[in-house]
């Protein structure tokens, strides 16, 4: 078959190459930059078989206009993919909670498996750092080869949607947004795609058909847990179940965890990510991390509370902004203008383009040089870590 993929620096290269791999003639454009592949004027007067696209591109993108509607990435990861597959494998997207969902989801997976996420791809149980790719469907490939060659589990972030090629899929937040020019939303489309999972775990705020609602397994109150469904129950506590940014990732795998038949009680012992809400002391001076891919001005906001939660409402310098631009979702100047006005922390560090501090190390040390000792530095920096 004669295969067009476009953008290859959103995995697109990775598919292209799988695509050959399977014997398959191919082509690819680089949508963006225009520095890999043949040309757009190539790809114009050339015939092919398929088309294949992120979602995330313009739909009037010329050659969209010219080969008519293209295969989701998502999808054409599906098929290359097949039938050889682990079990479990779990998928999971949203805006936001994807890797504290997958990282308690794998937390209570038994045996050997493979975790993963935009920190990184692990072995489990070893917690071995395998290597680090983004989360664009077409790095599932190498993580599923991997899973099946240990016979584990694997548990997967994808970005944008899933294959639908698990046993379940997460969503872990109704957040929406902009994307493909403006011209459809980021939840439509994850919604479309996840439609055609086998088994669908829903945050609150949105209903899907077939869909699993967190809500209906799980409840809190305060730091108690209670879950009932598909024959688990129990109850686990933990002081996170009192913050939302993990009240939901928590319920999400607890939820899960009880579809699969496996008791989500060791989420008692479940702790903070590096970058999601870890909290440390230098000295006398509390850092409050919350730095990573889903940093906005609702994580910002919940941050800086603990973070006076812990510190007994100290002095606090905040240090905000986005390190590297985010293809899907940013972290708009507007939006960081609005989240300092409405925390209104004691001192600001802003980081990102135009700026000081260009990377959150440079804000984290501009922060250490203007902050007390007794006060409170709280890291809400939009990055990939």
């Amino acid at each position: 078959m004669r295969v067009l993929v476009l953008d290859t620096i959103h995995g697109g290269a990775d598919l292209a190459a799988a695509l050959r791999d399977a014997g398959h003639e191919t082509d690819e454009v680089d949508v963006y930059r225009g520095k890999t592949g043949i040309p757009t004027s190539e790809a114009l007067v050339r015939t092919y078989d398929l088309v294949t696209a992120p979602v995330h591109l313009d739909p009037d993108h010329p050659i969209l206009r010219k080969h008519g509607p293209a295969v989701p990435h998502h999808e054409m990861v599906r098929r290359i993919l097949g039938g050889r597959l682990p079990h479990p494998f779990i998928e999971i997207t949203g805006a936001r909670g994807k890797t504290t969902t997958a990282h308690a989801i794998a937390a209570l997976l038994p045996g050997p498996g493979i975790l993963h996420t935009s920190t990184g791809t692990y072995r489990y149980p070893e917690r071995e750092l395998l290597w680090r790719k983004s989360i664009t469907p077409a790095s599932l490939i190498p993580a599923v080869r991997e899973a099946e060659r240990i016979g584990g589990w694997l548990v997967a972030e994808e970005s944008l949607g899933v294959t639908a090629a698990g046993d379940v899929a997460v969503l872990t937040s109704a957040e929406d947004y902009p994307i493909a020019a403006g011209k459809k939303r980021a939840i439509t489309e994850k919604c479309r795609l996840l439609s055609r999972a086998q088994t669908v775990v829903l945050p609150p705020g949105i209903d899907l058909p077939g869909g699993i609602a967190a809500g209906d397994i799980v409840s809190f109150e305060e730091e108690t847990c209670r879950y009932s469904g598909n024959g688990v129950t129990g109850t686990f506590t933990n002081p996170l179940c009192t913050l939302p940014g993990y009240q939901t990732p928590l319920a999400l795998a607890a939820a899960t965890a009880c579809i699969l038949g496996i008791h989500p009680s060791p989420l008692g012992g479940f702790s903070a990510l590096p970058g999601r809400m870890a909290a440390r002391w230098e000295g006398e001076v509390l850092v409050l991390d919350n730095a990573n891919s889903g940093t906005n001005m609702a994580t910002t906001v919940e941050a800086v509370r603990y973070a006076r939660n812990l510190s007994g409402n100290a002095p606090l310098t905040l240090v905000i902004g986005e390190e590297a631009r985010a293809i899907c979702e940013g972290f708009p100047a507007e939006e960081v203008r609005r989240t300092v006005e409405a925390v209104a922390p004691a001192a600001t560090v802003y980081v990102g383009e135009g700026h000081a501090a260009a990377t959150l190390e440079e804000g984290l040390a501009a922060a250490r040089s203007i902050t007390p000792a007794g006060a409170a530095i709280v890291l809400a920096v939009k990055t990939w870590r």
